[in-house]
């Protein structure tokens, strides 16, 4: 019996990351049929992002598909932006980590302005490269 109860969170335990294992593959599925129609995407725990030609769609990731969705043109855009921890960052001396890592993409003063997570300080920087050259 004292057995039985030492094993009890142990396999509840093991039913949680199962779930949770299930519940990301659910999501990841969901991003691959969502990101056949862009030329270029992304996917990470914070959010989505696809890029077809001039158009930057972005959303969250759910198991039952993309959810908050934006669309924008880049040609709409004023200025592009990488932040880190809330600051604009260099591109040439990124640091390592961050807490808040985001490509900010400013528009004219009519509209606000957009940030798209990321949980990669590289990554976030190499797409902003990309799309300030489209």
């Amino acid at each position: 019996m004292e057995r039985g109860l030492i094993w009890l969170p142990l396999l509840a335990l093991f039913f949680g990351l199962a779930w949770a294992g299930w519940n990301e593959f659910q999501k990841v599925e969901a991003y691959r049929t969502w990101a056949e129609g862009f030329e270029r995407a992304k996917y990470d725990i914070l959010a989505v992002l696809g890029q077809k030609d001039h158009q930057i769609t972005w959303g969250k990731a759910t198991r039952r598909g993309m959810v908050d969705l934006q669309t924008f043109s880049l040609r709409d855009v004023k200025e592009i932006r990488l932040l880190v921890n809330g600051e604009v960052i260099d591109e040439e001396n990124l640091p390592r980590k961050g807490k808040s890592i985001a490509i900010e993409f400013i528009f004219p003063e009519w509209q606000p302005s957009v940030n798209v997570p990321f949980t990669d300080v590289e990554l976030a920087a190499k797409w902003c490269r990309v799309l300030r050259g489209i």
